[in-house]
């Protein structure tokens, strides 16, 4: 795979002064992990804005820093936002060892059109947002693709277990779970539930005790 290259820069102000650092366009990060002692450094936040969206946290990029030839394959392990803004405040990466395994979530992407929506007035509903996969760090799939177009009743779903995967990556989340599945319309349900109900309530009439016939 093509991968995505981030230099990085020695960082000199620590704790509360890294504020000044953000107003002028910088953000703090953390890199961390295998055989690297860590290290403060910082990056221009147009940059990592632009970088982010393209890696998320189970895409390998390469890290490069001011003054070093080593070859740093990295992920991003945690963002830290303003809880308003939105804003970037910290990043941390992990380099890793390309040559063993590692645990990553990959996120699952739905495509298609299900007829049980089109068709049935369903609605597409997504229990399953990433999974658990165990590869060599260059092998971590980008995401996985699930098409719904063979959902066209309200039994069907799709599964951990439907997933296709190559030979390098293993699944480790359980192949039972389930991915996505049709809900009827509410509308159709509260109708049978009342239909049940009616029918329960049916049946011979109570006998009425003596003397309430002429109440």
């Amino acid at each position: 795979m093509d991968v995505v290259s981030l230099k990085l820069s020695p960082r000199a102000v620590m704790g509360k002064k890294v504020k000044q650092l953000r107003r002028q366009g910088m953000v703090p990060v953390h890199l961390y992990g295998q055989g690297l002692e860590p290290q403060s450094l910082q990056v221009e936040a147009q940059v990592l804005r632009r970088v982010l969206p393209q890696v998320g946290t189970n895409v390998p990029l390469s890290i490069e820093l001011d003054g070093q030839n080593d070859d740093n394959i990295c992920f991003v392990r945690e963002v830290q936002r303003h809880p308003v803004t939105e804003d970037l405040l910290h990043v941390d990466f992990m380099r890793v060892d390309v040559a063993r395994t590692i645990r990553s979530d990959v996120p699952i992407v739905v495509e298609g059109n299900a007829p049980a929506v089109r068709d049935m007035g369903g609605t597409l509903l997504q229990q399953l947002q990433t999974v658990e996969v165990e590869s060599l760090p260059m092998n971590v799939p980008t995401s996985f693709q699930v098409d719904v177009s063979g959902l066209d009743d309200f039994e069907k779903g799709l599964y951990v277990r439907d997933l296709e995967v190559g030979a390098d990556v293993t699944i480790l989340t359980d192949p039972d779970d389930l991915i996505a599945r049709v809900s009827q319309p509410r509308v159709e349900a509260v109708e049978e539930e009342v239909e049940a109900e009616a029918a329960e309530g049916e049946g011979p009439e109570a006998p009425v005790a003596e003397g309430e016939a002429g109440a």
